[in-house]
């Protein structure tokens, strides 16, 4: 690799890391091809990307970013996954790693946090982003729901009412 495109890889993998709100680094020693175009492609509609690069310019990239702490796992052939919602990422890499043993979760980082395995795989647990906004917005709405339909009921009532007087008087 030339000076200029490990300064390019450095800088690009710097950004990534800058922009990212959950790192999680793993080894993937003993995949296939296809298998690995899997976990980029579950990573994607995921909403999370992964990356594989030399070691030592990882560890350059970290520097001045949130996620330095994934430094020390950078050793043997490492994958990174990130991802700006703090749970797609780890999700992938658990249910991923549950599909192939060799694909080994290390830990990551999520902010200025430290994640060990457990802590990844606790964090795969929680719902995503996307799920949390929904049911946040389904508490939001049933209150609203259900005062339309008190609001609604008596004026209901008092016009059954009118009408059973009005159909009395008329039969009179």
């Amino acid at each position: 690799m030339e000076r200029a495109a490990k300064k390019e890889a450095v800088e690009s993998l710097n950004e990534v890391f800058k922009t990212t709100s959950v790192a999680i680094v793993a080894h993937y020693s003993g995949l296939t091809v296809a298998q690995m175009q899997n976990l980029r492609q579950q990573m994607k509609q995921a909403g999370a990307s992964v990356k594989v690069s030399k070691n030592r310019l990882a560890k350059i990239a970290l520097e001045g970013t949130d996620v330095v702490a994934i430094g020390s796992l950078l050793k043997g052939p490492t994958v990174i996954a990130t991802s700006n919602d703090p749970v797609a990422a780890p999700k992938v890499a658990v249910e991923f790693a549950k599909a192939n043993e060799r694909f080994v979760i290390l830990g990551g980082s999520m902010g200025k946090t430290v994640l060990n395995v457990d802590s990844v795989k606790a964090l795969a647990s929680l719902p995503s982003l996307d799920e949390l906004r929904g049911k946040l917005v389904g508490l939001l709405v049933a209150p609203a729901t259900k005062i339309a339909q008190l609001s609604t009921a008596p004026a209901a009532k008092v016009a059954r009412v009118v009408q059973a007087y009005a159909s009395k008087s008329e039969a009179a």
